[in-house]
């Protein structure tokens, strides 16, 4: 019996009959049904005569019929390697390691895809080196990039881009910032020089006096089940404004109610203001997550803060500073951790966004308390940490 195209451009290969084996399996390209075309080992043959053209023409077309394959993919970003397109050989080489996420290869492949992972990695080594000889960057606070900074490292791929995802309601047009800077507010100085006088006022307070769980059940609603810190005290809070009123507590620290009176809170009935001493425990872990509507900001008053106490926002990770205000928009990604010794309280309130005009301000006040009166949001319109 004749053995087949196929069979005798299989047999030829294993001989390393090069050349028998391309032209044996050029033909079986051209009688075996779409599914069976042996582009593979034809481009395999085709590699091992030096014909490059010829190994690029037959791995293009087992792509156009599995442009998922993982092999196909890292022997093309091979070939467009060795022919000194590194463009083309970094985008088939990331193309095959996202497949290879997503549908794991045979182990056989482990080396192929080790190597596409090291030519990435000298690949964008390379590219950032080209880059960064082309601009002129100065040296800059690491936890303050330049927007041009943040930029380069979002195209470098040292960042993710995070963005507004407010659970609860979003307003469209402002500024997708993560951290704004305290010399940006008028009122930040006075507040700052007040921090010693609220300090004192918290020391006075006892250590568990008027603290209790920031996160706690609502027995009207679903408890959350995906929340280690429900009912637990690692993260707790003492009140000043609650729901928009002041709390009975309120009168234990006057000099902090001074300071908070003059900011441009958001007063909406039943919401707001909201202020709170929020004291997170050592070895406490806030998990990554969104705020509820992106109009407001939330601050910080760092007031203890012991080492290893950070959050991260976004792309950007920020020790708290005593006596420095964090001001942040916690309709993007955030979390919180206290790795250090000691518990770390700050003085946290919410302001108004700066870029929401004094119109657009009544309009959500009225649309707050509205969706109040009809039921509300499933939570007070409050921030965290």
């Amino acid at each position: 019996m004749i053995p087949s195209p196929l069979q005798s451009g299989l047999d030829a290969l294993r001989r390393s009959d090069f050349a028998a084996a391309r032209q044996h399996l050029t033909r079986a390209t051209e009688t075996e049904p779409q599914g069976r075309r042996p582009w593979l080992p034809l481009a395999q043959a085709c590699r091992k005569l030096g014909d490059a053209p010829a190994e690029t023409q037959a791995l293009g077309s087992l792509l156009v019929e599995e442009p998922r394959d993982i092999l196909a993919l890292l022997l093309m970003g091979e070939r467009k390697r060795d022919d000194g397109d590194d463009r083309a050989a970094a985008s088939f080489m990331t193309a095959a390691l996202k497949q290879a996420t997503a549908t794991p290869p045979p182990p056989q492949l482990t080396p192929l895809l080790q190597r596409a992972q090291a030519f990435l990695a000298e690949n964008n080594a390379r590219y950032e080196r080209h880059l960064l000889s082309a601009v002129d960057l100065p040296d800059t606070d690491p936890e303050r990039p330049t927007r041009f900074r943040r930029s380069l490292d979002l195209l470098l791929g040292r960042r993710e881009l995070h963005l507004q995802q407010p659970s609860m309601f979003y307003f469209p047009g402002l500024p997708q910032r993560q951290f704004y800077e305290r010399d940006e507010f008028a009122w930040a100085p006075e507040l700052e020089a007040a921090a010693p006088a609220i300090r004192a006022e918290l020391e006075a307070l006892a250590d568990t006096d008027g603290f209790a769980p920031y996160i706690t059940g609502d027995p009207n609603r679903p408890r959350p089940v995906a929340n280690p810190l429900l009912d637990d005290p690692s993260w707790s809070a003492f009140y000043i404004w609650r729901n928009g009123a002041l709390t009975p507590e309120a009168a234990r620290v006057p000099r902090t109610v001074a300071a908070l009176a003059s900011l441009p809170i958001p007063r909406i009935a039943g919401r707001s203001p909201m202020a709170l001493f929020s004291r997170l425990r050592p070895d406490t872990h806030i998990r990554p997550h969104h705020g509820m509507l992106n109009t407001r900001l939330t601050c910080h008053l760092p007031l203890v803060v012991p080492e290893a106490c950070a959050m991260r926002v976004g792309d950007e990770t920020r020790p708290w500073r005593e006596g420095e205000l964090t001001i942040f928009d916690d309709s993007i990604e955030h979390e919180a951790w206290n790795r250090g010794p000691a518990t770390r309280t700050v003085l946290l309130f919410e302001i108004w966004r700066p870029e929401v005009t004094p119109d657009e301000r009544t309009q959500l006040t009225h649309l707050f308390e509205a969706i109040d009166e009809y039921g509300g949001f499933p939570a007070p319109i409050g921030s965290d940490h």
